[in-house]
């Protein structure tokens, strides 16, 4: 009895004594899980999911820095350098509706100590093919190269648009806001465009009208690949000075981009201006009010050259020649004037 009772304790000793270190034992915590940022390839290159959201986001910009020459480019200087920097936003996530975008983008200009400017560059959203917001009309597409001239300075809009995308033929509908651009209030203008590809071949056709002065404006413009490049070309006819063109009453343009390499590339082009606008200096930022054509001719030659540095960094420069046929001449107007830029450019 004694041994087996000597047994017995020794058990019940071990036991307690156990039991108190795995009451001690200290007991690793989990890890809480991590959720990295996951890459979204539904939009194309550069989107990521915003944590916690099925929602796509990409950032992009880019960072210029640019010298422009000609006469009188920074008030009697013939010369100016200025640095921008350019940020945009672009959400977009798939709806039953289709896809749903909010694009942001700023824009900040440095020219001197005393003169900056930072303003929105875009700001809309888009639910298939409705589309509300500020962003730059179909006025702003233009040739490859700097030569030509395709609108007016102004061809952004606060507007309500609809664009059908079929693949090969798209087409398009857009009510503008031109206060701001013309000189009368309430100023409305409708535009249409419709576009198709086939194979190595574009083309567009863009109408405007602007109610506030009842005129309109139409444009086209064909592109085409063409040997080691893109050969372009636009015609445009408009009734009389409006907020979407008011240079002349029709013009025509061409240029041909020629990919030398891989890096370089050479754009020469030309530009043709018939019956151009009275009473102001050629190509003078519209002011509203109407006005009309017919004091004369003006055409513009000039040549682009690009060349990719880097990944990422690229250069650009250009220089234009621009003679001017006053049949009225007007005072201190330019009748031929040489003008440019170089510019250097990092996008991200």
């Amino acid at each position: 009895m004694n041994i087996k009772s000597l047994l017995l304790g020794s058990a019940a000793a071990l036991a307690a004594v156990s039991g108190a270190q795995a009451a001690d034992a200290i007991v690793a915590a989990e890890p809480e899980p991590m959720e990295y940022v996951r890459v979204c390839d539904a939009f194309g290159t550069g989107y990521f999911y915003i944590p916690g959201t099925e929602t796509c986001l990409k950032i992009s910009g880019f960072v210029r820095f640019q010298t422009t020459f000609g006469e009188d480019q920074s008030g009697t200087s013939d010369w100016d350098a200025f640095a921008r920097g350019f940020l945009a936003f672009d959400a977009k996530s798939d709806t039953e509706f289709g896809t749903l975008t909010g694009f942001f983008a700023i824009e900040a200009d440095q020219d001197n100590q005393n003169s900056n400017n930072f303003k929105v560059d875009e700001a809309y959203i888009q639910l298939g093919g409705f589309k509300v917001g500020s962003f730059w009309s179909w006025w702003d597409k233009g040739l490859n190269g700097e030569t030509d001239i395709n609108g007016n300075d102004t061809t952004k809009f606060n507007s309500i648009a609809y664009i059908y995308d079929g693949g090969t033929f798209q087409a398009g509908v857009a009510v503008e806001e031109l206060e701001g651009v013309t000189s009368k209030p309430n100023g409305v203008g409708v535009s249409a465009i419709v576009s198709a590809t086939l194979g190595g071949v574009s083309f567009d056709l863009l109408g405007s009208y602007d109610s506030e002065v009842e005129e309109g404006a139409i444009r086209g413009l064909v592109s085409a690949d063409l040997g080691p490049g893109v050969l372009q070309a636009l015609a445009i006819w408009s009734s009389d000075p409006n907020a979407y063109w008011a240079v002349s009453e029709w013009s025509v343009a061409a240029s041909y981009r020629f990919n030398a390499t891989d890096k370089f590339a050479i754009t020469p082009g030309a530009q043709y201006f018939g019956d151009i606008r009275n009473g102001v200096e050629f190509n003078d930022a519209y002011a509203g009010g109407g006005g009309s054509f017919g004091n004369g001719d003006a055409w513009k030659v000039g040549i682009t050259a690009d060349y990719q540095i880097t990944e990422g960094l690229a250069a650009r420069a250009t220089v234009n020649y621009t003679e001017v046929d006053y049949d009225t001449p007007i005072v201190g107007a330019q009748d031929d004037f040489v003008s440019g830029f170089i510019r250097l450019q990092r996008d991200f």
